[in-house]
């Protein structure tokens, strides 16, 4: 019965990689100030929409950062493809 134990073990990692217990020393006055612009109700919230934003903005960035270093093909007409649907 090894599949089974494996079967097991696999599932029970499954519902660990989603959520993970993490204990930080925040910033008090930041954590408040997360609290009021982002409307947020719970420390938790605040903090999860933080990183969203955060993470979000560095690959704003990225993206950003490629302009001018991509060739473009200036007989592209973008406006006939968009028609050709």
């Amino acid at each position: 019965m090894v599949w089974e134990a494996e079967r097991l073990t696999a599932c029970g990692l499954v519902g660990r990689v989603s959520h993970m217990a993490t204990n930080l020393s925040l910033d008090p006055n930041l954590l408040e100030r997360a609290l009021a612009v982002s409307g947020e109700r719970t420390k938790k919230a605040a903090v999860t929409r933080a990183l969203e934003e955060f993470i979000a903005r560095r690959e704003q960035k990225r993206v950003v950062d490629l302009f001018g270093t991509l060739e473009w093909d200036r007989t592209c007409d973008y406006k006939a493809e968009r028609e050709r649907r």
